[in-house]
């Protein structure tokens, strides 16, 4: 698939602030653009050049929006890209405090303050959950860079200073990827925000424990001392191409650490140090921006820094990519939002191809035509038992049917026989061969004879030929030169073709090169040899299509007894309930008999429908190239009748002649059919996205039809089967099976149910919720278990320890 460039969206998020400057940052009625405006520094005096107003154009404005608004307009159809195969980055910069990490991955205190991760992995779940065809598998890992040493925040073992050096970024033909990460799978939306939760920071999940690194400033209470990126990864199989078509792509969500100054944050010892790194890959971070926006530039040095050498896929390669800056509205950080403000507007510049990753497992292609070559043999061999031809086989020639082929071919050309029996390709292709064999054998015999009879000049060897006309061999125009009696000379030359190079023949019969100044002394039937015969393989050829012919009829006849359909059988309810495939293939052909069959009508229709537009566009085409021909043609009569002169009429219009007005009505005529095609066309368009309209109504209402009778056919208590048989009080369908289902719940089931209808955002933030608290009780037990381990070195516990039992841990649920 050929990749199309598309250029880096950029938006701008402003931070809600009560001290907002309004005097000095505006915003476009688009919410589009915004305006910088300074006022000028009246110390420096009169003449004062100082640039006092910026403006800058984005993709969008965010102020004073919600988290969902901004994933609305920022990551929902980046998202949605990656699911069919498109690979993504969503990067958050700026500078410190100013709110990146609140718009990555937001606060677990509410369900509606969740940032641009925790949404991104429900709207994944939602569609994986929703699709039929693809089986989709989702992954995640958690990568962070702090002080140009690579970590993993979901690493189940404990991290070192020297756990680095397992990791590393490495380059492959597919793209960047880092050596050592560890990566998750995860089945649902709760398991991936479980592993989320475990690495946010201790301002946003105020429960304990921290992977990420975090410092405290002037600007900022919980500063990021690190970038963090958070991936997803997402493969799809289709059930279809289960073992060969593949898409992978993945979501890379990033949280730079904040750009410092250190005259107003302060930083001193290892603040200072973490600040010096931070600031240090950013700015090689804006060197590549530079430099990928310049189109003349033609390396681009993505190594400078752990940081660009990661994203070097989301910067120039194969991804869609979006920039978040996020800016602050007071006054005193104007000169950092104009820093940000041009980052964003260089990003913009940048252009990006990204294209769907498909990719096909060979073993998996193999695997898929060993069962597509078994499948084709066993219908070969139902085809060669109807019409009598049991004895054929299809498997490789062995050493004695090759034997006896050789023997056939050998026979036939001396006139033995009058014809070689043929019954499969595998025959064909050995006799042709055969044959091949033989004419290259007559080929050496003959040239060995030439080579022993005369010398053998290449017209191309220059050399010598001077020397054989030095020798009156030859002629000036490289003819053998005759005696008076017309007879050669008894040493001729026979120039080879120029691209033999008079070394080697060709062993093809049908490019023989021409030989001049031989006296054939060959008889006819030895140069018959080089030429094969036609007839060979037309007969049994056309005796095999005669007989398959003659039984056709009778193939179609018993395949249609076959495909009659058999009444169903009556059958007893199972102990357990069957598997889905089967119970609906059991309800096609029973209860939901007429809904498959209208069903399968309407599809049969669409089919038609779609064959028959196949049919008219491939008319309308070759109409379209047949009136090109032909006004290609017009247009040269024209141009000839142009350089010959033009004959008028008394009426002064050009006399134009026969072939030409031939041309002009057939073009007339192209044209009409054209319209009359084109008019059809549309008319089956029309009537195939009405009768696609009708497949999907049909099977809607057949999956519906199918879990009512799967639910009250197989999960319905005992009990209650007696009311909702045929003549009861209730009748099938009156009930809603979660309601039939809920007189055997116990009470931890009742709960989870109800806790989920009653969750302030609805059934949808469950998963949310039930990650925050399993990850709270997590935090809570390694928090009590570290107060009773203080408990017991304290004195007095130690004394006691004989006299009293022993503290144990408490283990919370």
């Amino acid at each position: 698939m050929d990749a199309a460039e598309k250029r880096v969206q950029a938006f701008v998020r402003v931070k809600p602030t009560a001290d907002f400057a309004q005097d000095m940052i505006k915003f476009g009625p688009d919410n589009k653009s915004i305006d910088i405006y300074l006022k000028k520094d009246s110390r420096k005096g009169v003449v004062n050049n100082q640039q006092t107003d910026w403006s800058f154009r984005l993709d969008g404005v965010l102020h004073n929006s919600s988290q969902e608004l901004a994933y609305e307009t920022v990551a929902k159809k980046l998202v949605s890209e990656a699911l069919i195969g498109y690979n993504g980055t969503i990067m958050c910069y700026g500078q410190t405090g100013a709110g990146k990490t609140y718009t990555m991955t937001g606060a677990t205190a509410e369900y509606k303050h969740r940032g641009l991760i925790p949404r991104a992995i429900q709207q994944v779940f939602k569609a994986t959950a929703h699709s039929v065809d693809p089986f989709v598998t989702v992954r995640i890992s958690y990568l962070e860079i702090y002080n140009e040493t690579l970590f993993d925040l979901l690493s189940t073992v404990a991290t070192s200073g020297t756990s680095d050096m397992q990791m590393a970024v490495v380059d492959c033909p597919q793209g960047v990827y880092v050596k050592g990460l560890s990566i998750h799978s995860v089945s649902h939306e709760e398991d991936a925000l479980n592993l989320l939760f475990e690495a946010r920071k201790p301002k946003y999940y105020p429960c304990g424990e921290t992977n990420r690194v975090i410092a405290e400033h002037t600007l900022n209470k919980n500063s990021s001392r690190s970038h963090c990126i958070f991936t997803i990864y997402i493969e799809s199989r289709f059930r279809v191409f289960s073992d060969v078509k593949c898409i992978n792509s993945k979501i890379n969500l990033i949280d730079l650490a904040g750009s410092e100054r250190l005259s107003k944050t302060g930083s001193e010892g290892q603040v200072l140090k973490e600040a010096a790194y931070i600031n240090k890959s950013l700015s090689f971070l804006e060197q590549i921006i530079i430099a990928l926006a310049d189109p003349k530039r033609d390396h681009i040095p993505f190594r400078q820094s752990k940081l660009t050498h990661v994203l070097k896929d989301s910067l120039g390669g194969n991804c869609n990519t979006v920039l978040v800056a996020n800016v602050c509205g007071e006054a005193v950080h104007v000169e950092e939002t104009l820093s940000s403000l041009r980052f964003a507007s260089r990003m913009k510049w940048i252009t990006t191809e990204p294209v769907v990753n498909e990719t096909y497992d060979r073993e998996g292609t193999v695997k898929a035509l060993e069962k597509e070559i078994i499948l084709l043999k066993q219908e070969l061999a139902l085809h060669d038992s109807l019409v009598n031809r049991s004895s054929v086989t299809y498997d490789p020639l062995t050493d004695i049917q090759v034997a006896e082929i050789q023997s056939q071919v050998h026979r036939y050309l001396k006139g033995a026989i009058d014809e070689i029996d043929v019954v499969n390709v595998r025959q064909v292709r050995e006799v042709f061969k055969q044959f091949k064999l033989l004419v290259s054998q007559q080929e050496r015999e003959v040239e060995a004879r030439l080579r022993s009879k005369y010398a053998l000049i290449d017209k191309n060897d220059f050399a010598a030929l001077a020397a054989a006309q030095k020798a009156g061999v030859v002629d000036v125009d490289g003819h053998l030169v005759q005696e008076e009696d017309g007879q050669v000379f008894g040493t001729g030359t026979a120039p080879f073709s120029p691209r033999h190079g008079g070394k080697k023949k060709s062993r093809r019969s049908n490019e023989q090169p021409r030989k001049e100044g031989i006296e054939s002394s060959l008889s006819g039937r030895e140069l018959d040899g080089f030429l094969p015969s036609k007839s060979q393989v037309i007969i049994p050829t056309k005796d095999l299509d005669m007989k398959e012919g003659a039984v056709s009829q009778e193939t179609a006849n018993i395949d249609a007894e076959r495909s009659k359909p058999t009444p169903p059988e009556d059958s007893q309810r199972p102990s357990s309930p069957p598997s889905k495939p089967v119970a609906f293939e059991q309800f096609k052909e029973e209860c939901g008999s007429e809904i498959n069959r209208i069903f399968k009508e309407n599809k049969s229709i669409l089919l038609a429908r779609r064959k028959r537009s196949g049919t008219v566009a491939q008319r309308i085409n070759l109409i379209k190239s047949e009136m090109e021909n032909i006004k290609k043609a017009l247009e040269a009569q024209k141009q000839e009748r142009w350089q010959q002169g033009e004959y008028v009429d008394e009426k002064g219009q050009v006399i134009i002649d026969e072939k030409e007005f031939l041309l002009i009505m057939k073009l007339k005529e192209l044209k009409a059919e054209y319209r009359s095609g084109y008019d059809e066309l549309q008319d089956l368009k029309a009537e195939i996205q009405y009768c696609q309209h009708l497949v999907d109504q049909c099977r809607i209402k057949l999956i519906q039809e199918f879990e009512i009778w799967y639910s009250e056919s197989f999960l319905i208590p005992k009990d209650l089967q007696e009311a909702l048989k045929a003549g009861g009080n209730i009748r099938p369908g009156m009930i809603p099976i979660n309601r039939v289902m809920c007189l055997e719940e116990d009470e931890q089931e009742r709960f989870e149910r109800m806790q989920e209808t009653m969750l302030p955002a609805g059934p949808a933030s469950a998963s949310f919720y039930r990650a925050k608290m399993k990850t709270d009780q997590k935090h809570t037990y390694t928090r009590t278990a570290s107060s009773l381990q203080q408990m017991r070195k304290k004195p007095g516990l130690t004394a006691a320890a004989g006299k009293e039992k022993p503290l144990s841990f408490l283990h919370i649920t």
